[in-house]
């Protein structure tokens, strides 16, 4: 057998060369790795049958075919959505270290950020994501969308001022965040109510996602002293068997608990101006289950 013989034809070529920023544009829209991964599947079968003869730019186009898929899965999931039990939390990913190095995409995946883009409609969502994350163009976006470039450009920018409104003050640096996970780690582990506190915000808010199958809050808790309490119980209620294993959750720097050696939830945090101002844990079994493998994202 040649080697031209053992290529992948060229359709599949393509495919695999883009399907990690397939990937991470299908989860940004989504926050789902699961749903994401459906939509590599519908995105594949249609770009199978795509005459490749016709295509101008594969990258374009695949993102294409992509965000469509994407966009009709994301009204289905807003209905799905309604009937969560809860607050609902993105699905984390275990990223590699190397992610965190790409700033703008660490960014982008965060638990935060990922937060802020379910404040978009769905057509904003895919807009701000495929403009301000991977740099698409107007044109490119616009028929991905079904819009005129006109509308892409004034869809972004609504986009853009309601994310801005919204999101961190100032991007923390890995190191800081590092920094603060470690002492956020060390209060809850020796239980000092006031080292806790003096690490969270006055506004501090945390989030926990039991999605009706795991004890969770069943509504934001807001503000330093009420927080630091909820954690000091919460960790009393882990015993001597669990363990705070650090890790890169979503391009961050996160905590993994572990009882009895099984993952029970996943704690990520929101870091800004050296002071700890959201806390997500993911406690939903069905989230977790790919904790025990690294996602590749990439732009």
């Amino acid at each position: 057998m040649s080697e031209d013989d053992r290529r992948p034809d060229p359709a599949t070529e393509a495919f695999v060369t883009h399907r990690n920023l397939l990937f991470t544009v299908a989860y940004e829209m989504l926050g789902s790795a699961v749903d994401a991964e459906d939509v590599l599947q519908e995105t594949w079968l249609r770009w199978a049958a795509v005459d490749l003869d016709t295509v101008r730019e594969q990258r374009a186009y695949l993102v294409r075919i992509a965000t469509r898929q994407a966009l009709g899965r994301l009204r289905t999931l807003g209905r799905r959505k309604e009937s969560y039990v809860g607050p609902w939390l993105p699905e984390p990913l275990l990223t590699a270290p190397d992610v965190a190095e790409d700033v703008e995409l660490a960014d982008s995946i965060s638990m935060a950020m990922m937060l802020v883009l379910e404040t978009l409609a769905p057509t904003e969502r895919a807009v701000f994501v495929l403009r301000g994350v991977f740099d698409l163009g107007y044109e490119e976006i616009a028929e991905a969308v079904d819009k005129t470039p006109a509308a892409v450009r004034q869809i972004a920018h609504r986009a853009r001022a309601h994310v801005a409104a919204r999101r961190r003050r100032g991007v923390a640096s890995a190191a800081e965040t590092r920094a603060a996970l470690g002492a956020f780690q060390r209060a809850v582990e020796t239980g000092d109510l006031q080292n806790l506190v003096d690490l969270l915000a006055p506004d501090v808010v945390a989030l926990s996602d039991g999605g009706g199958i795991k004890q969770a809050m069943p509504r934001p808790t807001v503000g330093a002293e009420k927080v630091a309490r909820l954690l000091a119980a919460g960790v009393a209620a882990w015993g001597p068997v669990s363990t705070l294993e650090p890790a890169q959750i979503n391009g961050h720097p996160a905590l993994i608990v572990r009882i009895d050696g099984e993952i029970d939830l996943v704690v990520a945090l929101r870091v800004d101006d050296g002071v700890i101002t959201g806390i997500y844990t993911v406690r939903n079994p069905e989230k977790l289950t790919r904790m025990d493998r690294e996602t590749a994202v990439s732009r």
